[in-house]
């Protein structure tokens, strides 16, 4: 069943470790050396200079929740439903 949810890297908090990557081949390295988020596995895709947010409906919120418990700095976040 499909679900949706969003996935937010805060980049203030990032430093490059890399766990999530790992865990959920949808995140990927920016240019800056941060985590991120591809955007063509996302609906969308929103980046500002602290956050990276990106919104999906599918059935894969427990890999995105393995890479967000992964992470050292807790700099990612999954937010079940829209936070439109």
């Amino acid at each position: 069943m499909s679900e949706r949810y969003t996935v937010t890297v805060d980049r203030d908090a990032c430093d490059g470790v890399f766990a999530c990557l790992v865990r959920d081949p949808r995140f990927v390295e920016d240019d800056d050396g941060l985590a991120g988020i591809d955007a063509d596995a996302a609906e969308a895709v929103e980046r500002t200079a602290a956050n990276v947010t990106a919104t999906f409906a599918d059935d894969r919120i427990a890999d995105a929740e393995q890479a967000a418990a992964a992470c050292p700095l807790d700099a990612i976040t999954v937010a079940e439903g829209d936070d439109e």
